[in-house]
C-alpha cells in the first residue's frame, strides 16, 4: 500500500534470514523459515538397522525427533574435539528432525539478489544438498536445502 513497500519490491530488495551453522570447517545457512529450534541433543537412542546418517532418536518436549548426523551426511570424519554438538530442529512432512551440527553461528539477513548458483567446483557432497551460495567476507556460505538434506533414501542413486 505504501510507496515504501512498492519501492522495495521494485528494487528487488527481498532478503532471506539464515541461521548459520558450522559443520567441520564449512559455514552453512538454513533458511530461518525452516528452523523450529536449536537445542542440545540429549539421550540419543540408536535405531537398529538405520542408515549411517541417522544418529538415533530423542525425545524433545514430548515429541520424537530423528537425529541426522550432518558430518556423516557429508562424509566427514567424526568430530573428536570433545565439544558438545548442537542440533537444529526442523520438520518435513509432519516428521520432526534434528540436524546434528558442530556449532551455531548467528542469524544473517542476506539479499536474495546476492545468492548465487552452486559453483562448478563445489564439492559433490555439498552440491547434493545445497540451494546455492552467498559469498561473504572471506567465507562461502552454503545454503542448505532442507528437503534434500532429509531425503536420505536417494543417496544410492547419486
Amino acid at each position: 500500500m505504501s510507496t515504501m513497500d512498492s519501492q522495495s519490491e521494485n528494487a528487488g530488495g527481498e532478503v532471506t534470514e539464515y541461521v548459520t551453522v558450522w559443520i567441520g570447517e564449512q559455514l552453512f545457512g538454513l533458511p530461518i523459515s525452516r528452523v523450529q529450534d536449536v537445542f542440545m541433543p540429549d539421550r540419543l537412542t540408536k535405531v537398529p538397522l538405520a542408515s549411517a546418517e541417522i544418529a538415533g532418536v530423542l525425545n524433545l518436549r514430548g515429541r520424537i525427533v530423528t537425529a541426522v548426523d550432518m558430518r556423516r551426511r557429508l562424509g566427514l570424519a567424526e568430530n573428536d574435539n570433545g565439544r558438545t554438538r548442537m542440533a537444529v530442529g526442523t520438520e518435513l512432512q509432519g516428521e520432526a528432525y534434528g540436524l546434528l551440527i558442530d556449532s551455531v553461528g548467528e542469524v544473517l539477513k542476506l539479499p536474495d539478489d546476492t545468492r548465487e548458483s552452486n559453483p562448478v567446483n563445489l564439492d559433490r557432497r555439498l552440491q547434493r544438498i545445497s540451494a546455492g551460495v552467498h559469498r561473504l567476507d572471506g567465507q562461502l556460505l552454503v545454503i542448505l536445502d532442507v528437503d534434500r538434506v532429509l531425503d536420505l533414501g536417494h543417496e544410492a542413486a547419486a
